[in-house]
């Protein structure tokens, strides 16, 4: 993996940097750039959670200008507020900040970072999320599924609206789920593109298999979904509101609920797993981390 190039479509920090707190500097920014250059990530959307209005007032617009100054960062991927406010489904997004899917919510954020978000992760079965899944997609924003409790009526509604990708597959979610009836099975059966988090923790290998197995290389990404704890040394952090542990192993525990907050992976790192799980050819995983994302961002 030394000639590593990726893109990585989310990062929600490095090094202690957090791009969805309100002390993020640009200083803050180029740093954990140059950082996740260093592991071979070439190019990366920095990627806000849930917020509060201020948080994003403070972050979106350092983002933006970051953006445009910055060829590694090609654009934000707002992830929430828009998403499911359900226990297991909210994950570790502070849930007093989720809200409704709303249209000039949306022109807020946009504004803000000054035109460069490019990916929003929401909840299709939340009131107003097809209206704001089709406005997105009038104007040249990805959308994709996550932090949801979507059956396969709204996953479909979602993908005619204009959506095509579902978030970090298999997170997010809760922990127990209808056998047969559930938004994992309902995402595989569509057309949309499943991101997967490949660190080692967040999924196992047979989830991973399977996935492939429904997707393909054509529409599987691999993200690393790295937390702001990323990089430090194992210990206790606090990050969007939630109290977390950075283990030995790299696994970024949720101290408030039985879940993850992120990763401690760079995407070079996943690739290597995807690669041991999967036995992929160099071209096909060469897609899976790079090639699709490019694709999907055009660049």
């Amino acid at each position: 993996m030394n000639s590593f190039r990726g893109i990585d479509l989310q990062v929600n920090g490095w090094g202690g940097v957090n791009f969805s707190d309100s002390g993020l500097t640009r200083e803050g920014i180029g740093r954990a750039a140059d950082l996740l250059a260093e592991k071979g990530t070439e190019k990366f959307l920095t990627t806000v959670v849930t917020c509060s209005p201020e948080t994003y007032e403070a972050v979106l617009p350092l983002l933006g200008t970051a953006c445009a100054e910055d060829d590694r960062l090609p654009g934000i991927h707002i992830e929430g507020p828009f998403i499911s406010p359900e226990d297991g489904a909210v994950g570790a997004h502070p849930k007093p900040h989720v809200r409704a899917p709303s249209i000039d919510a949306f022109k807020r954020l946009q504004e803000l970072a000054g035109g460069h978000v490019r990916l929003v992760t929401l909840a299709p079965e939340q009131p107003g999320a097809l209206g704001l899944i089709e406005y997105l997609v009038e104007n040249n924003v990805i959308v994709s599924v996550g932090h949801t409790l979507a059956n396969s009526g709204h996953i479909a509604d979602a993908c005619k609206a204009g959506a095509t990708l579902a978030t970090h597959l298999g997170n997010g979610i809760p922990n127990e789920l209808n056998r047969t009836q559930n938004t994992i099975w309902a995402i595989l059966a569509s057309p949309l593109t499943a991101m997967l988090i490949t660190d080692g923790f967040h999924l196992p290998p047979d989830f991973i298999k399977t996935v492939y197995a429904a997707k393909g290389s054509g529409k599987t990404i691999l993200v690393s979904d790295a937390a702001p704890v990323a990089g430090q040394l194992p210990g206790e952090y606090e990050i969007f509101g939630t109290r977390v542990r950075l283990t030995k192993e790299g696994c970024v525990q949720n101290l408030n609920a039985p879940t993850l907050a992120g990763s401690a992976s760079d995407l070079a790192a996943c690739a290597g797993v995807a690669e041991k799980i999967l036995g992929l050819e160099k071209a096909e995983l060469e897609k899976i981390y790079f090639g699709n994302a490019a694709t999907l961002l055009k660049i």
